[in-house]
């Protein structure tokens, strides 16, 4: 048997038991593991599904342009499907998302522009609004709005749904899926209830989206609307293919526990998946009350792991947000160590010569300079000498004027191994700001103290 085209291999993937991971779950836990479609994720399905759709009704013209809105998966079946049938693909994406998705991207001939996170989705700069603005100046453009195109959720509705009931023989009594734009969770929803009105529909949202909010008061509120790092899930604002009416139950999971269970998925399950993933097997074992024996609970896993390599597979990145304890000694662990003693600063405005007596009198070798109470830059023994045989009378002279950059900060949790990397000649300590807010000073000297303490 052959396929014409990869685009035919869309769809029909396993479905696997959960066995370490969902020891403690009652119920039979199955994964419907959709990284085995061409593109690696579930979004090949409503992207061609989207495509087909509007070729049909004439929106998408031959030799046209894709415009889309994406954090990369959909971009991926997008772009899939653009090369077989002759499509060009431009695609707006956000900074937040991981470098592998874009090169992933460009690797099938995807233009990709990167817009900032952190704005309202009005905002002219966010990848909403330039993607809407591309639509309107490329000639013969297209764009699938996958939030608001029901296409999204029919394509869920008429494959991913009947194949749900088919592998489980209609046994399915919950459905676990994160929540993004929709039309995953909102199209099988959909299918099952007519199957079964008694099957529960659990939403996986993620901390700073407003979707749990809303299902349960009502109300949009910009106050649950902050910047996180879980990717795939959660929104800022309704799209139209989330049908709230079909989702019994949204469970919020943090960044942390998120980032933290799609390792351990790979670890105990050996299934290399996505960050929304682990969202969605975090927030089965929050919601774990929920299951009897007997229960058939089905885990949406949308993507694959090889678009997280630079994040949530990576211990440095894990590290820097505090997310991955470290078994060697830390920033905590040398300030500790060392001797209790004000860290010693001066203002800006004080002299050199102010500075000179300051370094004798103490026996220290550098100085951070501050304004305002706020550090902005060091004076070393160096930088002065170095001044002084330059001009000798810059003796008289406010310090901010030999000033140089600022010893870097790191957090209580980076490892001793990152922080003495960052001490060299040109940057003898680095700063840590401690639990109460005071600055810290680690030295080299503190590092080797804290070694053979």
């Amino acid at each position: 048997m052959w396929y014409n085209n990869i685009l035919d291999t869309i769809g029909n993937t396993p479905l696997v038991k959960l066995n370490k991971i969902a020891k403690d779950i009652p119920a039979t836990v199955l994964a419907k593991i959709e990284t085995t479609n061409p593109g690696n994720s579930i979004k090949d399905r409503m992207a061609l599904k989207m495509i087909e759709d509007a070729e049909k009704s004439g929106k998408l013209k031959p030799g046209g342009t894709i415009i889309e809105g994406t954090s990369g998966n959909t971009g991926m079946g997008l772009a899939i499907a653009a090369v077989i049938k002759g499509y060009k693909c431009i695609f707006t994406s956000t900074d937040k998302q991981s470098k592998e998705k874009f090169d992933a991207l460009r690797a099938f001939g995807a233009e990709v522009i990167v817009c900032p996170t952190n704005v309202e989705p009005e905002d002219p700069r966010s990848y909403y609004s330039v993607s809407s603005r591309l639509e309107r100046e490329v000639p013969n453009s297209w764009k699938p709005n996958q939030y608001d195109n029901l296409s999204n959720s029919q394509a869920h509705y008429e494959s991913t749904g009947p194949e749900i009931w088919e592998q489980t023989e209609g046994k399915v009594t919950h459905l676990i899926a994160g929540v993004g734009t929709g039309g995953t969770i909102s199209g099988i929803a959909r299918y099952l209830k007519e199957k079964n009105p008694a099957i529960q529909i659990l939403g996986i949202d993620t901390y700073g989206s407003v979707f749990k909010k809303y299902k349960e008061t009502g109300v949009f509120d910009k106050n649950e609307i902050y910047p996180y790092i879980t990717e795939g899930i959660g929104e800022d604002f309704l799209p139209q293919n989330v049908d709230f009416s079909l989702i019994d139950h949204f469970e919020k999971v943090t960044d942390k526990d998120a980032a933290l269970m799609t390792r351990e998925i790979a670890r105990k399950e050996g299934i290399f998946s996505g960050n929304s993933t682990g969202s969605a097997v975090a927030g089965l074992l929050q919601m774990k009350d929920k299951f009897k024996e007997g229960d058939v609970v089905v885990i949406i896993f949308p993507d694959h792991g090889t678009r997280y390599l630079g994040k949530m597979y990576n211990d440095d990145w894990l590290r820097d947000r505090g997310f991955l304890k470290d078994e060697k000694l830390t920033a905590r662990d040398i300030i500790s160590k060392k001797d209790v003693q004000e860290i010693i600063t001066i203002d800006c405005e004080k002299s050199v010569l102010e500075a000179i007596n300051t370094i004798k009198s103490l026996n220290i070798s550098q100085i951070p300079v501050t304004q305002k109470g706020m550090v902005i830059g060091k004076i070393t023994e160096s930088d002065i000498l170095d001044s002084l045989i330059e001009n000798p009378s810059i003796k008289s002279q406010p310090i901010m004027n030999i000033t140089t950059a600022p010893f870097p900060f790191v957090d209580l949790n980076t490892s001793i191994d990152r922080i003495s990397g960052m001490i060299n000649k040109d940057n003898i300590a680095v700063l840590v700001e401690d639990g109460n807010g005071k600055i810290e000073i680690i030295t080299q000297y503190d590092i080797i103290n804290a070694i053979s303490a």
